[in-house]
């Protein structure tokens, strides 16, 4: 089956890499083309123009009518995708959702510290190629 979703990760993060190492294993039927942004040939153009800096700001996805998604929303529809779903169910619960949203944006914005990387500013000297 073609890839259905472009799905966007730092391969530097460790449990960025765990994720996508599941969501691989799970995906059966090659619905998720996953596109490691610290890997050198990635080319922003070919990815909706989403710089490296930009992606490392927080987790992006590219729908197959070209639509750029971001956050927990990837990660649903990833999981929508090969059949666990139900995984991100709490998103579509209204009072929830505001709360789980607020939380992956503070990940989203400390996970390099939280990992031990270095924060994007270094990281950008030298994987930035915009």
């Amino acid at each position: 089956m073609q890839n259905k979703f472009i799905f966007l990760f730092d391969g530097g993060c460790p449990l960025c890499l765990r994720e996508t190492k599941f969501l691989k294993k799970k995906d059966f039927l090659n619905k998720i083309k996953f596109i490691d942004i610290n890997n050198d040939s990635y080319n922003p153009s070919l990815y909706q123009d989403i710089s490296y800096q930009e992606a490392m700001s927080n987790l992006h996805g590219i729908l197959e009518n070209g639509e750029i998604i971001k956050g927990l929303e990837v990660l649903a529809y990833s999981y929508e995708l090969i059949g666990l779903g139900w995984v991100y169910y709490p998103l579509k619960i209204e009072f929830l959702a505001p709360l789980l949203r607020l939380i992956y944006k503070y990940w989203a914005k400390y996970r390099l510290k939280i990992t031990g990387r270095s924060n994007i500013q270094k990281l950008c000297k030298s994987e930035c190629k915009q």
